[in-house]
């Protein structure tokens, strides 16, 4: 598959468990249920939403993000239901689409059920067999313990941090970077 097609005919992927689509407006009030929940949104990035708006608001920017080709989101939702459990994605790419930074988000409900792995693979193998992907980056705040364990059981590398980067509520943050090349992502998929 190429960019074009990806960008074309939004790419809905299936694992074993689980069905990973298109987010939609539909979605906004499960979507909302996550991004509100300050436990979940503790070492996210930005603030919890406050109001359904702020949601609707994000889907709004995830579907002009994907159609200006800067950023591709699934919903994650078990098979044979349509209610969204998370979403996860890749955005940030670079001009030539070599490279690209991923994030998600899993509703608390489902935590350490092996959910979100499961996920992460079916959009790794996408980007980089279908997409060409060459590298995918994730940035974590590094007190985020499962979010660490999740990137290297998929393999990623702790690549640094970039030290007071990030600014919020008052704060500023660490940025801790990981990375997957597509080469060590191929050995590990033969193992």
């Amino acid at each position: 598959m190429s960019i074009d097609a990806a960008f074309t005919s939004f790419p809905c992927l299936t694992t074993e468990r689980l069905q990973l689509r298109q987010i939609r407006p539909s979605d906004a009030e499960e979507l909302y249920a996550i991004l509100s929940d300050e436990e979940a949104m503790k070492y996210y990035g930005h603030l919890p939403h406050r109001t359904l708006a702020d949601t609707y608001e994000l889907i709004d920017k995830i579907q002009e993000r994907y159609a200006q080709r800067t950023a591709i989101r699934w919903g994650i939702a078990f098979k044979g239901q349509d209610r969204l459990i998370g979403t996860c994605g890749f955005h940030h790419p670079d001009t030539g689409f070599h490279c690209a930074e991923t994030g998600y988000e899993l509703d608390r409900a489902f935590w350490r059920q092996g959910i979100m792995r499961e996920a992460m693979r079916a959009i790794l193998r996408y980007g980089f067999e279908e997409l060409g992907l060459h590298r995918i980056e994730a940035i974590i705040d590094i007190k985020n313990v499962a979010s660490k364990q999740l990137l290297l059981k998929l393999g990623f590398t702790y690549e640094g941090v970039l030290r007071e980067r990030y600014y919020l509520n008052g704060v500023f943050e660490d940025e801790h970077y990981f990375g997957l090349l597509r080469d060590e992502w191929r050995k590990l998929t033969l193992q």
